[in-house]
């Protein structure tokens, strides 16, 4: 992975940059049947960006019909998987190769800071698609023990046509845990990106055409989750639907599902993720650098954001004191300056959102330690790193999900109690657990009702092991690992009578 660049240097690409703006559909990109546009904000600036093809249930049809075309005439199905695998892996080389070009679109479009994307969110994303590309040939079907006189075999086959609906937190990385598997497991694939970041989504289509990923297999539709979402929840030729988002948009898809023809859900949604930390937590400092990464990683857009610190009573003092001193490392400002860490709220709305929770929290009685504030850069979307101690389980900030740089400081006095409190949520997503005692560290994993639970230290896995939630946050499937790519595929027995009556029957 080559070096970062200059915050010169990725202006410069900023200019000179084609922006992409139509759909991609069998192959090229088109803009939508009525001619129907959106506009994509700069949030770093407030400015326009670009107008987006707004896609109608026209332009969906043409998508799904020109998917289930490519999938019935065997172009990707039924090429063998090794192929699939060598033209995946291309996909990852271009990718590489346009890497600066990827983050930039991704940072001017979403908001992040172009240091993450090009350290964390395109290393991830090729490693995920390197990882799912892998295993086309190296899956096996299965043999039932069916005794002498049968063979029972049972077999993966794709799924079909699988919409993927992507948030705006992660646009790439995102399309890379669903297609990734899609793709691989031999699937045609409709992406449709979240209307704030449709840009990164768009040029790596493009490049999967490149890679020769034959046209109609890999479709990006662009457009409003109220249309062009919801025309892919309710297309009866669309076989799943797997989703990155809210809660709220999550359950829609469920009743869209059935509303249509049963297609399968898989949900990836929301969280209001703990981080437990025990007053036999070894290095307050480690502790506190794994907090304060876990809550404004990202200005704190990230639905693994650890915005609830339930700490114990005899270590409060001490980890708050070194948060704080960490935090002073994570300067906000212009998302193309590779030394910024913090940049931009996604959008207007989300800025607001998120100011709205932070004034909450003070007219409910918890304490503002740190931040608090819009920050003034021009017409930009920017937020302080807010942190409020004394707060209550009850209160909103520690309930609903604030999808912002806000972290809720909530104190114990015990380890039952610090689980019940990280239990006291509708969400399940994920949680951390800070202990020095191993015996401690088991249970407390256990108890907690999170789909990952790391301890001692901030994180999600990796491409080996499955991401999703219980509860709320999550529904028929995970992200990542093995398990990820048998959702995008159906079970099918074949039993086979090979008894010797029928072998006699035939030479007779």
């Amino acid at each position: 992975m080559s070096s970062l660049l200059t915050r010169e240097e990725y202006e410069a690409i900023s200019k000179a940059m084609v922006l992409p703006t139509g759909s991609f559909i069998d192959g090229r990109a088109r803009a939508a049947s009525t001619g129907a546009t959106f506009e994509t904000i700069n949030p770093a600036t407030g400015a326009p960006l670009a107008q987006i093809a707004s896609c109608s249930q026209e332009d969906v049809d043409l998508a799904v019909e020109k998917a289930r075309e490519a999938f019935d005439d065997g172009r990707w199905t039924r090429v063998h998987p090794s192929d699939r695998k060598r033209i995946l892996i291309k996909l990852c080389k271009l990718i590489r190769r346009n890497q600066h070009e990827l983050a930039v679109l991704e940072s001017i479009e979403s908001g992040k800071p172009i240091q993450d994307i090009e350290t964390v969110d395109i290393p991830e994303t090729l490693h995920c698609l390197e990882w799912h590309a892998e295993t086309a040939d190296k899956i096996y079907d299965q043999v039932a023990p069916a005794g002498d006189d049968a063979v029972a075999m049972v077999v993966r086959e794709p799924i079909g046509v699988v919409a993927c609906i992507l948030p705006w937190n992660f646009p790439l990385l995102m399309a890379a845990w669903k297609m990734g598997p899609a793709l691989a497991a031999g699937n045609s694939v409709i992406i449709k990106p979240a209307e704030q970041t449709s840009m990164s989504t768009l040029r790596l289509a493009e490049l999967a055409h490149e890679a020769g990923i034959p046209r109609g297999v890999l479709n990006v539709v662009t457009g409003l989750g109220e249309t062009t979402g919801k025309a892919l929840g309710l297309h009866a030729d669309v076989d799943m639907v797997s989703f990155t988002g809210s809660t709220e948009v999550g359950r829609m898809f469920l009743e869209y599902s059935a509303q249509s023809n049963l297609k399968k859900i898989v949900l990836e949604c929301g969280g209001k993720n703990p981080c437990v930390v025990m007053d036999d937590a070894e290095n307050l400092d480690v502790v506190a650098s794994h907090a304060t990464q876990a809550v404004f990683w990202n200005m704190g857009e990230n639905c693994s954001s650890n915005s609830r610190l339930i700490v114990h009573e005899k270590v409060k003092e001490a980890l708050v004191e070194r948060i704080l001193h960490h935090v002073r490392d994570w300067r906000t400002g212009d998302p193309l300056d590779p030394s910024n860490r913090l940049g931009a709220i996604v959008s207007k709305e989300q800025y607001d959102t998120i100011l709205g929770y932070i004034e909450k929290g003070k007219q409910e009685g918890a304490n503002i330690v740190l931040g608090g504030r819009a920050i003034s850069e021009g017409n930009g979307y920017f937020i302080e790193p807010t942190i409020f101690d004394n707060v209550r389980p009850d209160m909103t900030i520690a309930r609903e999900e604030i999808f912002g740089p806000v972290l809720s400081i909530i104190t114990v006095s015990s380890g039952d109690e610090a689980v019940q409190v990280a239990n006291d949520t509708p969400y399940g997503l994920a949680a951390s657990v800070f202990t020095s005692n191993v015996k401690r560290a088991h249970r407390m994993a256990r108890a907690i009702r999170a789909g990952t639970v790391t301890v001692n230290c901030y994180g999600e896995g990796d491409a080996s092991t499955p991401f999703g939630g219980y509860k709320q946050s999550g529904f028929g499937g995970r992200d990542n690992s093995i398990h990820a790519h048998d959702q995008y595929t159906e079970l099918k027995t074949i039993w086979i009578d090979i008894s010797d009556s029928d072998v006699e029957d035939a030479i007779d």
